[in-house]
C-alpha cells in the first residue's frame, strides 16, 4: 500500500497555476488592475482643489512660476479688435447722379409761381414741408435746417434761381456747377446713414464720433482711414466740417439758400459705405492674434487663497496653473515610486475584494463572462468618475452609485459596499486627495446599498436614490461645517450649497438610471430581479400551462416543492422568492414524457419502465434535466431559473435504477459493464449557489415523503435527515456555499413544512343513513 504525499500550500499553489482556468482569472484581474491604474494615472499626484472649498490655513505656490493673465491678456485684445477700423464699401454712383437730381429739382422751382403748387416731395426734400422722419439722414435734416417760415425760403429759393438779369436755365447751370464741386469731398470717403450703418441682422447700429472707419472705394480699391464725421453728412455741413467751411467758395451758393440746399442734400444722398463684416472679423482677428499674452508671475510662498476664504473660480484657475507648473518639475524616479505605492494599495484592495468574492460569491469566479462583468464595471465606473469629478460637473457619484446599486441588486450587499469602499478609496487618492470626500462617498453609497436588498418595484431603487440624496447633502453640508468650523461661513458659500444640492441631484438622476436599466442589468449579469421573478410566477405563463396540461402531477409536486423550499430558503436568509419560481419550472423537462415519472402514473397503472432496461430508464429520467434547459431556453426564461434546472439534481445518483441494474448485473456477469454508478449519475453540475442546493433538499424529500404510508412527525424527521445526510456525503452541496448550520436549518425548515401537510386530522363519525 502506497501512501499518497500530504498536499501542502505550495503545491495547491502550484497547482492552480498550472490549472489554465485560474491562470485566466488572474490574468483578467491583473489586466483590471492596470487598466484602473492607467484611468485613474496613478503616476500623477492629484489635484486635490475644487470650487468653493474653504482653506483655513491659506494655500501658497510651492514653486514660482507664470501663468497666462487671461483676464488681462482678453482686456489687451479687445482694446487691439476696437482699435481696427470697420470696413465698409464705398459706392459713389448715387452721389454722382445727385447734380443732376438738383437741377430738376431747382427747375421746379423756377416754374412754379407759388409754394403751394410746387410739389410735395420737392417741398419736403427743400425743407418746405412735412417730412418722413423715419430715416435717420431725414430726420437729422429736419432737426438741423427746418424752418419756421417756408415761404421765405421759397422766396429765396426763386430769387436764387431766377438771379438778377440772367436766365433761369443759366442760373441753374451755375448753381448745379458749384454744387457738383461742393459735393466732391463726399465721394472720397462716403457717406454714413448719420452716424449709424447697417449691420448684418438689418439692423442700425450708431457709431461713437471717436470709431475709427475705412472707406475701401469699390471701383479702384484704395482705402481711406477716416473718423465718423468724415463720413456724416451733418457733421460735413456744419461749420467745422469741410463742407460748411466752404460754402463762401461757391457764389451762386448763397447765404440764403443754404439752409434749403443743405435740408435737400441730406434728404437726397443716400448712404454709400456699406459694411464689410466677413472684412472687418478678419482684420480684427489679425490684430487680436498679433496681441502677446499678458503673464503673472508667482513666487514660491505666494499666498494664492489667504486664510479663512473659499477658493472661487479665479483663484481655482491659478491653483490649476500653479498644479500643472508643478507637474511639469517631478522626475521620472519620482512617478515611478508613487505609481508602485499605488499599485500595491491597489493590490491589497483587490486581494480583499477577490478573498470575499471566492469564499462567499464563487458564482462570479466560476463563471468568465460573470468576472469579466465585474472588472470591467469596476474600471469603467472608474474611467468614468474621474474626470466626472472636476468642476464644473463634480458628478463622480453618478457612475460610483450607479455601480453599487447594480452590483447590490445583481450580488449582495456585502459586495457593493466593498465595491464602493474600494473605489470611494482609489478615486479619492487619485482626485481631492480630502478624507472628507471620502466620507462624502462612502455614506452616499452605504445609503443607497444597505436599502437594497430586494427589488421588488421599480419605486424602490428611486425610493433609494432619494435615500442616497438626502444623505448626500447632509454629509456634503456637514463635511463644510467640519472643515471651516463656521455655520455661517458655510450659508454664505453660495458654491458650496449650490454643490451640495446638485450632488443629491445626481444621485437621484442615477436611481432612474438604474431603474430604468433593469432589463438590460438582468440580461448583462445573468440575474434574475424580484420584478421579473413576479412576473414569471404568475401561473398564466405558458410553460407552467403546458405544464398543467401534459403533466398534473410534476405541476403539483412543483407546487409543494415552491411552498416548502420558499420557507427553508427564507429561513437562512436566502432569497425564497427566486427558489419559489425556480421551483415551478425545475421539472419542466418531464412533460415531454410524462408518462415515465411516478407522479403522472395513475395509481393501479403499470409502469413503462417494466418494459425497459435499468439503463434505458435512466437515460429517459436524467433526461428531463436536458430537456427542461431546452425549453427554458427556447421561451427565454432568465439565467439563474436555467441553473435552478440543471443544478437541482446536481450530481445524484438515480439509486432505484441503479440498483435494478446491480441484482441485473449480479444475476448475469456479463451485463456488470451495465452496472458502473457514473452511467445511473445525474450529469449535473452541482448546486452553486444557497438557492439550488435548497431546492435540491426540498425536491427530494417532498417526493419521498409521498411514499411514506404513515407519514407520522417522527418518519417525516427521519426521512428528510437521512436524504440530508446522504446529500451531504456524497458532495452535493460542496459549491453551493451553504454552511453546516444553515443545511440544519434548512432540514428543520422542511421537516416543519412537511409536517403540517401531513398533519393528522380529525375522523368523523360516518353518518347513520335512516
Amino acid at each position: 500500500m502506497t501512501m499518497r504525499p500530504r498536499e501542502t500550500s505550495w503545491s495547491r499553489f502550484v497547482g492552480w497555476i498550472q490549472d489554465r482556468s485560474v491562470v485566466i482569472r488572474l490574468g483578467l484581474a491583473f489586466l483590471a488592475l492596470l487598466l484602473l491604474l492607467l484611468v485613474l494615472k496613478a503616476w500623477q499626484s492629484p489635484f486635490t482643489h475644487r470650487l468653493g472649498n474653504y482653506s483655513s490655513d491659506g494655500i501658497a505656490a510651492k514653486i514660482g512660476f507664470n501663468r497666462i493673465d487671461e483676464e488681462a491678456t482678453n482686456v489687451a485684445r479687445r482694446a487691439a479688435e476696437q482699435a481696427v477700423p470697420l470696413i465698409f464699401n464705398n459706392s459713389t454712383e448715387d452721389l454722382l447722379r445727385l447734380p443732376d437730381r438738383l437741377r430738376a429739382a431747382l427747375g421746379e422751382i423756377s416754374q412754379t409761381d407759388t409754394l403751394e403748387n410746387l410739389p410735395a416731395a420737392t417741398r419736403a426734400d427743400f425743407g418746405l414741408g412735412p417730412v418722413d422722419t423715419r430715416e435717420p439722414m431725414k430726420r437729422a435734416a429736419q432737426e438741423i435746417y427746418k424752418t419756421d417760415v417756408p415761404q421765405r425760403r421759397f422766396t429765396a429759393l426763386k430769387e436764387a434761381v431766377a438771379g438778377m438779369g440772367t436766365g433761369d436755365k443759366s442760373r441753374i447751370d451755375d448753381m448745379v456747377a458749384d454744387f457738383s464741386k461742393f459735393i466732391s469731398p463726399l465721394t472720397d470717403n462716403g457717406l454714413l446713414n448719420h452716424r449709424s450703418y447697417k449691420n448684418l441682422q438689418g439692423n442700425l447700429e450708431e457709431l461713437e464720433p471717436d470709431r475709427k472707419l475705412m472707406s475701401v472705394d469699390v471701383q479702384t480699391g484704395v482705402a481711406t482711414e477716416v473718423l465718423v464725421p468724415k463720413v456724416c453728412l451733418a457733421d460735413q455741413l456744419n461749420e467745422a466740417g469741410d463742407l460748411g467751411g466752404k460754402w463762401l467758395s461757391y457764389p451762386s451758393l448763397t447765404k440764403s439758400i443754404q439752409g434749403a440746399l443743405s435740408h435737400w442734400l441730406m434728404c437726397q444722398a443716400k448712404p454709400t459705405l456699406e459694411f464689410d463684416q466677413a472684412a472687418t472679423k478678419l482684420a480684427q482677428a489679425k490684430a487680436r492674434d498679433q496681441v502677446a499674452n499678458v503673464y503673472q508671475r508667482f513666487l514660491a510662498g505666494d499666498l494664492i487663497v489667504r486664510p479663512g476664504e473659499f477658493i472661487d473660480e479665479k483663484r481655482l484657475q491659478i491653483l490649476n496653473d500653479e498644479y500643472q507648473a508643478f507637474e511639469k518639475t517631478v522626475g521620472i524616479g519620482a512617478r515611478l515610486l508613487r505609481l508602485s505605492v499605488v499599485f500595491l494599495m491597489m493590490g491589497i484592495l483587490a486581494s480583499l475584494n477577490a478573498y470575499y468574492i471566492i469564499h462567499n460569491e464563487p458564482r462570479i469566479v466560476r463563471s468568465l463572462w460573470r468576472l469579466t462583468v465585474f472588472l470591467t464595471a469596476i474600471v469603467a465606473t472608474a474611467a468614468l468618475a474621474r474626470p466626472m469629478s472636476y468642476d464644473p460637473w463634480r458628478a463622480e457619484i453618478i457612475p460610483l452609485l450607479v455601480t453599487v446599486m447594480v452590483l447590490a441588486v445583481a450580488y449582495n450587499q456585502v459586495i457593493a459596499t466593498l465595491a464602493a469602499f474600494s473605489i470611494s478609496l482609489a478615486l479619492t487618492f487619485s482626485t481631492t486627495g480630502q478624507f472628507g470626500h471620502f466620507i462624502l462617498l462612502i455614506s452616499t453609497c452605504a445609503a443607497a446599498v444597505i436599502p437594497v436588498s430586494r427589488v421588488g418595484s421599480r419605486s424602490t431603487l428611486i425610493k433609494v436614490s432619494l435615500v442616497a440624496a438626502v444623505t448626500h447633502f447632509i454629509v456634503s453640508t456637514g463635511v463644510g461645517i467640519v472643515q471651516s468650523q463656521s455655520l455661517s461661513d458655510v450659508l454664505q458659500d453660495q458654491a458650496l450649497l449650490r454643490q451640495s444640492i446638485t450632488g443629491a441631484v445626481w444621485c437621484v438622476f442615477a436611481g432612474y438610471f438604474v431603474a430604468g436599466s433593469l432589463p438590460f442589468i438582468e440580461q448583462l449579469f445573468g440575474v434574475v430581479t424580484d420584478i421579473s421573478l413576479l412576473e414569471l410566477s404568475d401561473p398564466s405563463h405558458p410553460l407552467l400551462q403546458e405544464l398543467v396540461r401534459r403533466a398534473p402531477g410534476t405541476y403539483n409536486h412543483s407546487i409543494s416543492v415552491a411552498s416548502i423550499a420558499e420557507t427553508a430558503a427564507e429561513a437562512i436568509g436566502a432569497n425564497g422568492l427566486l427558489v419559489r419560481v425556480g421551483a415551478y419550472f425545475h421539472d419542466i423537462g418531464k412533460m415531454l414524457k410524462p408518462q415515465y415519472f411516478i407522479e403522472n402514473i395513475a395509481a393501479g397503472s403499470e409502469s413503462r419502465h417494466q418494459q425497459l432496461a435499468p439503463a434505458m430508464s435512466t437515460l429517459i429520467i436524467i433526461g428531463h434535466v436536458k430537456d427542461g434547459v431546452d425549453l427554458a431556453e427556447e421561451h427565454n426564461l432568465p439565467q439563474p431559473l436555467i441553473d435552478f434546472i440543471e443544478q437541482h439534481h446536481g450530481t445524484t445518483l438515480v439509486e432505484y435504477f441503479f440498483h435494478e441494474a446491480t441484482k441485473l448485473a449480479e444475476n448475469k456477469p456479463d451485463h456488470r459493464t451495465d452496472a458502473e454508478e457514473s452511467s445511473f449519475r445525474y450529469p449535473g453540475p452541482k448546486p452553486q449557489t444557497r438557492e439550488a442546493g435548497v431546492l435540491m433538499l426540498a425536491d427530494a424529500v417532498e417526493g419521498a415523503s409521498r411514499t411514506l404510508t404513515d407519514p407520522t412527525p417522527k418518519r417525516i424527521e427521519t426521512l428528510v435527515h437521512n436524504i440530508t445526510l446522504k446529500r451531504l456525503l456524497d458532495g452535493q452541496f460542496d459549491e453551493s456555499s451553504l454552511k453546516l448550520s444553515e443545511i440544519r436549518t434548512v432540514e428543520a425548515s422542511l421537516v416543519k413544512s412537511l409536517i403540517a401537510i401531513y398533519h393528522g386530522r380529525i375522523r368523523y363519525p360516518e353518518a347513520r343513513t335512516a
